[in-house]
């Protein structure tokens, strides 16, 4: 009887020690490397993809995803030639890599935003609160064909005449600085970093969003891109990763302080006071109307790519849904 106890026994522990190991968490010598590659240096557009990281997404979904910093010709490019898997673009800045013969396969998979929340800031009380309002001044520019005819577009629709801008090659490093010095007068900027670091900074200014004056430029911007042949190839891990991408989204809008110490964490050097206003503002925007996170509506991407084509700004015409699909979001 003793022995059949002890025989009972020590069954009950192997199958408990077997079971063990069939729930046994990934090593990481399981986990499937991915590289993913910023726009700009880490900010609260990118606080989803480091709260995936460091909550643990990317680990559940079988994942370990090195976050890198662009190189100079930018993510589109380390991302077309499979250096990464995936990186952060924009509508406007993907369309170079979409067509014509310098075309390389980049598709973007998902929105970070819903909405452009970029416009032009200025010294508060210039007369800069509206585009006509840019006649005259000085223009940080690019100079870049679809930037000047951006302003050209939105100033004409107010009655403003583009030619009288002074345009400036910018040197800008710091935006709210050289507003204040007043080597420039007025700034292309994105209102969730740059905005809010005006009122952190409790400097006055003036700003009109591009997309308040024409709903064409109410473009996808920032987006998260994907080496489209890689993708084609590891559809479930393509999934996979957004999948886990958007519960670090969705973690930051229910939990925003959370997040922002997160991104604190992973880059020390950004300034605390600005992450937690901008994380404010950009928590209303990274689904805004939408039930989806990530979702990218068909007439608002061709809508500004047709404008792009119509007003001659690309080398060939843009065919319809060209550069984007939400089928890994499914």
């Amino acid at each position: 009887m003793k022995k059949k106890i002890i025989s009972i026994l020590l069954m009950a522990v192997l199958a408990g020690s077997m079971a063990g190991c069939g729930t046994k968490a990934k090593s990481s010598t399981d986990l499937k490397k991915i590289t993913f590659v910023l726009d700009w240096v880490p900010n609260t557009n990118h606080t989803g993809i480091y709260v995936a990281k460091e909550n643990g997404y990317f680990k559940d979904a079988g994942l370990d995803v090195e976050i890198v910093q662009p190189p100079e010709d930018g993510a589109e490019m380390l991302v077309g030639a499979k250096k990464a898997q995936f990186g952060i673009s924009s509508q406007d800045g993907l369309m170079p890599a979409l067509i014509g013969k310098h075309a390389i396969p980049v598709t973007a998979v998902a929105a970070v935003v819903q909405h452009n929340t970029s416009g032009i800031i200025s010294r508060k009380g210039e007369g800069m609160d509206r585009p006509k309002g840019l006649e005259g001044k000085k223009y940080a520019t690019w100079d870049k064909d679809l930037e000047k005819a951006t302003i050209k577009n939105v100033m004409e629709a107010d009655g403003g005449d583009f030619s009288k801008v002074q345009l400036i090659p910018s040197t800008v490093t710091d935006e709210i600085s050289a507003l204040q010095s007043k080597s420039v007068d007025a700034i292309w900027i994105f209102y969730g970093w740059t905005g809010i670091a005006s009122k952190v900074e409790n400097f006055d200014t003036d700003y009109f969003a591009f997309k308040d004056i024409n709903s064409t430029f109410d473009f996808y911007t920032p987006v998260i891109i994907g080496n489209t042949n890689w993708m084609k190839q590891n559809t479930d891990t393509t999934k996979a990763f957004l999948n886990a991408v958007r519960k670090g989204y969705e973690y930051t809008i229910e939990h925003p302080d959370e997040a922002a110490d997160i991104l604190c964490k992973a880059a020390p050097e950004l300034d605390r006071k600005l992450v937690k206003a901008s994380q404010e503002y950009l928590n209303k925007q990274y689904k805004a109307e939408v039930e989806q996170w990530g979702y990218i509506d068909p007439k608002r991407w061709n809508r500004f790519y047709h404008w792009v084509s119509d007003h001659g700004l690309s080398d060939t015409k843009i065919p319809e849904n060209t550069g984007f699909t939400n089928d890994y979001l499914k």
